[in-house]
């Protein structure tokens, strides 16, 4: 009977100390390009990321995620690595990446790129506190790449737009002493951009 007793007060001091699951709240703001996540409502991380480029927009949506890849390879663009990933939509997931050079912008095919750190840091966050209290919101809208324009070429004076052009020689006669004419050919001059004249 002392047993029957006991059991309860042993699963209640049990449950007591059983720390109960945080709530973890992943944001990512296309338009910033930036990830901010949340612990209890309390800011924990913010990340600099990689959302979808023009063509390839990273779906808008509150999701939770669907399962989890320490390694992963995709499967449809070149087996590219896709460390520590976090399906949430489908094929679409938070993963890290080593083009480090490009977070803070648009460059992946919908996916969300992180910092490989960071997304190790995320993912082990999210499986200690399970997916089923984790939430991934995503929001705003994909910022206009710039667009790397050629510089103009440089415009010069009509007096050298046939400055790379050799000219056709003349001829210029002299008589020496016991010799006839001799006939010697003189070429043109080639004038340079910056007015450097030099003999061809």
């Amino acid at each position: 009977m002392r047993c029957l007793f006991a059991f309860p007060a042993v699963v209640a001091f049990v449950a007591a100390t059983v720390p109960a699951a945080a709530n973890v709240t992943v944001t990512i703001d296309k338009s910033t390009q930036r990830m901010s996540v949340a612990v209890d409502g309390t800011t924990r991380y913010t990340f600099p990321v990689s959302t979808g480029r023009a063509g390839f927009g990273t779906p808008n949506g509150s999701y939770h995620p669907e399962r989890l890849a320490r390694t992963w390879f995709s499967k449809k663009y070149y087996n590219s690595p896709m460390p520590h990933s976090i399906f949430f939509h489908s094929g679409f997931a938070i993963h890290g990446s080593y083009e480090i050079s490009r977070l803070g912008g648009p460059a992946s095919h919908g996916c969300v790129r992180l910092h490989p750190s960071n997304a190790a840091a995320l993912y082990a966050l999210v499986q200690k506190e399970g997916t089923e209290n984790t939430s991934i919101v995503v929001t705003g809208s994909t910022p206009e790449t710039r667009i790397a324009r050629a510089r103009p070429r440089p415009q010069w004076d009509d007096g050298y737009e046939q400055r790379w052009v050799q000219q056709q020689p003349t001829y210029q006669f002299y008589q020496q002493p016991g010799y006839t004419y001799v006939a010697r050919p003189a070429y043109g001059r080639v004038a340079y951009p910056y007015a450097y004249w030099r003999s061809w």
